[in-house]
């Protein structure tokens, strides 16, 4: 299985990246409609997406094709699989539907806002009300993620860096405040590969 990939980004099109990962190798990797945005900022730097590989297709008919999902967070790729399990939510019709951030659509789904959904491409009424009914009391860790790190003006570099301290066993708060004070020193920085070796510095008593 396929559950990470690293590489320059060459192009972002319509719900799809084309990453090269090197050696000759160039994935199509479908991406989720909230991230499309902030990966077209990012055409050609390194990137990191945590993939799925799933099969698309009938395999009773022989017509089967091996795709890729990729998300710039680890947390959005595991809402995404439980948003995949409501009802009538396949994964194409769920790239589409997440047009906003997951922290929102896990807020909305906790708060029991149809209303909210139903603005989703994709979401109509019956189909939100299946979608709080399934998984209400099931997303609020992930509607935490917004209130533990309010930062919506972080760059995408700050907010990649912060999930990779995370995976490496950082607390979320104190890896936020890390790179808070990375940037406060060294505001030009703007990859996540460079914050990151500055948060080690800062971390480990040295200068930023």
């Amino acid at each position: 299985m396929i559950a990470r990939i690293a590489g320059r980004l060459e192009q972002v099109g319509e719900g799809a990246a084309l990453v090269d990962a090197g050696a000759g190798l160039w994935y199509e990797v479908l991406v989720p409609a909230f991230d499309v945005e902030r990966l077209a900022r990012r055409v050609g730097q390194d990137v990191v997406l945590h993939t799925i590989h799933y099969h698309e297709g009938d395999p009773s008919h022989g017509a089967v094709t091996p795709r890729l999902l990729g998300f710039l967070a680890e947390t959005d790729r595991a809402f995404f699989r439980v948003f995949t399990t409501v009802k009538g939510i396949g994964i194409r019709k769920a790239l589409r539907a997440l047009a906003r951030p997951v922290a929102e659509v896990a807020a909305a789904i906790q708060a029991k806002d149809a209303r909210f959904l139903v603005a989703l491409p994709e979401i109509g009424k019956r189909t939100a009300e299946q979608i709080i009914a399934e998984l209400h009391g099931k997303v609020e860790a992930f509607a935490g993620e917004r209130a533990a790190t309010p930062q919506p003006e972080l760059p995408p570099a700050a907010a990649e860096a912060i999930a990779v301290l995370v995976q490496l066993g950082e607390k979320r708060a104190d890896a936020a405040a890390l790179v808070e004070r990375v940037l406060a020193v060294a505001p030009e920085l703007d990859s996540p590969e460079t914050i990151l070796q500055h948060a080690y510095r800062l971390k480990a008593g040295g200068k930023s």
